[in-house]
């Protein structure tokens, strides 16, 4: 991954410490919405928005990384986080 350790810690922080019921029980509404394309990407980007990391992410990481970088480095958060 490209994303500089500390800026992963900082985001995997800031998901870790959502409520964990409330994100598993979002994940499971999403499948039955049928505007959904992509659950696991749309989960993930719910992740980001809940976590209040949207501002940072434009802030910090576009500075350096793309959307398939910031994606990758989400999909590793949600591995570690067993919210896959």
């Amino acid at each position: 991954m490209k994303i500089k350790p500390e800026h992963y810690a900082h985001m995997k922080n800031a998901i870790a410490a959502l409520p964990r019921e409330k994100v598993l029980l979002h994940k499971e509404a999403l499948k039955d919405d049928p505007r959904v394309k992509d659950l696991e990407k749309r989960f993930r980007e719910d992740l980001k928005y809940a976590a209040k990391l949207s501002p940072w992410v434009s802030e910090t990481l576009y500075s350096y990384l793309n959307d398939t970088h910031i994606d990758t480095a989400m999909r590793s958060i949600v591995k570690d986080l067993k919210l896959a």
